[in-house]
């Protein structure tokens, strides 16, 4: 079931901000799928080629209620700006400490009993040749899955395809990360990460 097709009764209950961005996203034509049932998760989001997948998240985040965190470089939340990160969901980490943002991460989970950290593994828009992998570790040494966040600009749909728990084969896994991303049509096809562009390509090739 997606979003949109919840019960009026469901509706009901949202927030304010819930509501508003619910409307939004079905003014501007999208579908967003409701979240699996999972407390806690790693969520990698994308295939991540423009701005506006920022915006696209944002308010998929707030239309789904989802306590959705993302990690940024602790030097950053000072004075008024650092109150308007934490608002936001932002994590500071600090590359210095001991255990590192794996580390850091990994005890965010532990102390929070609902919590979904999103990451953008491409680490650019622009035909990054490959993506970073800290992800992965964060969520097998936490012990959470990994939840697949694809948005699909031609369909106009937010979906969560593949929810994996991270194992000792980082190759086949990030494989099947992949597979999912290349499914959807992003923004700017033309910047899509190489691992997944392969694929993409490939699949559009057969379906002309």
């Amino acid at each position: 079931m997606s979003l949109n097709e919840q019960p009026a009764n469901t509706q009901a209950t949202h927030s304010l901000k819930q509501r508003a961005a619910s409307k939004l996203l079905r003014t501007a034509g999208w579908n967003i799928h409701r979240f699996p049932d999972i407390p806690k998760a790693m969520v990698v989001a994308g295939p991540h080629t423009s701005n506006w997948d920022g915006v696209l998240g944002l308010a998929c985040g707030l239309a789904l209620g989802l306590d959705a965190r993302f990690m940024i470089k602790h030097t950053l939340f000072k004075g008024p700006l650092g109150w308007l990160l934490r608002k936001f969901g932002a994590i500071p980490v600090d590359r210095s400490q001991a255990g590192g943002i794996v580390g850091q991460a990994v005890e965010q989970f532990n102390t929070n009993d609902h919590m979904a950290i999103v990451v953008t593994p491409e680490g650019t828009r622009h035909n990054a040749s490959k993506w970073k992998t800290g992800f992965h570790h964060i969520a097998r040494q936490a012990g959470v899955p990994i939840v697949l966040a694809v948005a699909d600009y031609r369909k106009k749909q937010l979906t969560f395809p593949v929810i994996l728990q991270p194992s000792d084969d980082l190759e086949a896994d990030m494989q099947q990360l992949y597979e999912g991303f290349a499914e959807a049509t992003p923004r700017r096809p033309e910047r899509l990460s190489e691992p997944v562009k392969v694929l993409w390509e490939a699949k559009n090739l057969v379906r002309k």
